[in-house]
């Protein structure tokens, strides 16, 4: 069932999506980038990312593979939480296609809202670079997830940069915001807004840093407080890897985890720092997730802000195969990390495993989230997998 703020965008929808030719000022219709979800304690944020369903791709292998997946996710839960908890929210954090067809985003999108049926969620989406290269209307897939009727999406003609710009308030029983979930289309691998021979990573706006700020204020206003706010988008920005140099050429001794075996992947010039993570660690900011490179889910406390990729979800393309046996210094600095954190009976790994999975955010209370791993492997006779915990 959608919630109020929903029912409020749907006799104007037409109006809002991208394929009017009206364009808005966003700052004057701030309300509209709202939805609205009910707040309890153990709140969970299941994140997908980079599942990358294509022309090629099998749906039979596909879908069971996330079936197991949701069926794992979903036990975990109700045996750390109790029978009453469950997936509230599915992040999709971009590319969940590329070079795809209409038959596989109709079929995508079928998928996602059996398994909201299924397991009583709801979803979201945010544009990643690949989404963008498909054998489809762009508005035309926007428009597949406004209607969907587990989704929460709303794309309008406005003057912000992006697509899939929107908040959801996790509101209380008399709807005020205790939580904010920002999400933001971090663009696509090449510039929108110039011609360029060079294959450029994107990057968050300041204007989108400005919009999700009068959200903010907006929703803190009204709780008496400084709501504090998890952010989703698609590639890593700037300060991923400002963490990272931190840490690994200046001795900083921020807190990091799990692996980095690719590059972040991030704009890497001056022109594309994005200014979202310095802004929103003064602003409530308390975690920011991404998604984009596939052999990379390392995450750092940076500023007071929990800077993480989520795990790659499935096999399609590349992924990595991480050897317990390695002598990569990268894959022993990832097990080092993770070590005592592993949900077994010793708390560490000692089988080689793919680099595949989901990632867990848990909103405990009014202030704290927890955060896992789960790297989620099928096998020819059973599936193996690990929870990681942050």
């Amino acid at each position: 069932m959608k919630n109020k703020a929903l029912v409020v965008f749907l006799p104007i929808l037409s109006v809002l999506l991208t394929s009017c030719n009206q364009v808005r000022k966003y700052e004057e219709h701030l309300e509209d980038y709202v939805f609205e979800m009910t707040f309890k304690e153990d709140f969970n944020i299941l994140q997908l990312t980079d599942i990358h369903w294509n022309a090629n791709t099998s749906t039979v292998s596909s879908k069971r593979y996330l079936d197991a997946l949701f069926d794992c996710v979903a036990g975990h839960i109700e045996n750390e939480q109790g029978p009453t908890h469950h997936i509230d929210l599915v992040e999709l954090t971009g590319d969940m296609f590329m070079l795809s067809n209409a038959y596989m985003v109709e079929s995508f999108v079928k998928y996602f809202e059996e398994k909201a049926e299924q397991y009583n969620f709801q979803y979201t989406v945010i544009w990643g670079n690949h989404d963008r290269h498909g054998l489809y209307n762009p508005n035309w897939l926007g428009e597949k997830f406004a209607k969907a009727k587990h989704c929460y999406y709303i794309e309008p003609n406005d003057n912000l940069y992006g697509r899939s710009n929107f908040v959801i308030n996790l509101v209380d029983s008399s709807d005020v915001p205790i939580w904010q979930l920002a999400n933001l289309d971090s663009g696509a691998s090449f510039s929108e807004t110039s011609v360029s021979p060079f294959r450029d990573y994107d990057y968050i706006r300041k204007d989108q840093t400005d919009w999700w700020l009068q959200e903010h204020k907006l929703a803190s206003d009204k709780a008496g407080r400084v709501v504090p706010t998890i952010a989703y988008y698609h590639i890593p920005q700037d300060e991923n890897l400002d963490a990272y140099n931190d840490i690994h050429e200046k001795g900083a001794t921020y807190k990091n985890k799990f692996f980095k075996l690719e590059a972040f992947a991030d704009n890497g010039t001056e022109s594309g720092k994005s200014d979202f993570i310095d802004v929103g660690s003064e602003n409530g900011l308390k975690g920011a997730f991404m998604g984009h490179a596939h052999n990379v889910d390392w995450t750092v406390e940076y500023k007071g802000v929990v800077l993480g990729l989520g795990v790659k979800t499935g096999p399609e393309l590349y992924y990595a195969h991480v050897d317990v046996n390695s002598d990569d210094k990268a894959v022993k600095e990832g097990f080092e990390s993770i070590k005592g954190s592993v949900e077994n009976d010793d708390g560490e790994i000692k089988e080689n495993f793919d680099l595949i999975g989901a990632s867990l955010v848990t909103i405990k209370d009014q202030n704290f989230f927890d955060l896992e791993h789960i790297y989620f492997n099928e096998g020819t006779t059973e599936n193996k997998y690990y929870w990681v915990k942050w």
